[in-house]
């Protein structure tokens, strides 16, 4: 059997356009990631200039050097509690009395006369006025 060459990865955009993502990345992986983890695409730590200060290798190699934690037979509750030390309290400043302001007092509105209404009547035609729908319809025909 003769070993195949492996297939390239090709996706096909909504506006019909190939991409070869393998490629994309290949291309962009020394510029800066996006984010506030100050990473390229590769992951290598980067500086303020964007120079390596530690590659993808070394910062793999410290994660997988720490330790995780360890199992304790110790049960939770047998345990005694881990004394928690607390930083001196430094002594509160003395509050200076604030003496009161006299409130000014609120600014005086001026009434705006309203314009005067004017009602035209109609004259009625018949001694019955007219209600409801009747009264509605009456100028419509």
């Amino acid at each position: 059997m003769v070993a195949r060459a492996p297939r390239k990865r090709m996706y096909r955009t909504m506006q019909g356009r190939m991409v070869d993502i393998e490629k994309l990345r290949a291309a962009n992986e020394s510029v800066r990631a996006v984010g506030n983890m100050n990473v390229n695409a590769r992951g290598d730590v980067l500086g303020v200039s964007g120079q390596v200060i530690k590659p993808k290798a070394e910062v793999m190699k410290t994660y997988y050097e720490a330790p995780r934690g360890r199992v304790d037979d110790t049960p939770a509750r047998n345990k005694p509690a881990p004394v928690q030390r607390t930083a001196p309290v430094a002594p509160k400043p003395e509050i200076k009395k604030m003496t009161p302001v006299a409130a000014k007092p609120a600014p005086k509105v001026e009434a705006k006369p309203e314009p005067k209404k004017v009602t035209v009547s109609k004259p009625t035609t018949s001694t019955t006025e007219k209600k409801g729908i009747d009264a509605a319809l009456d100028g419509l025909e």
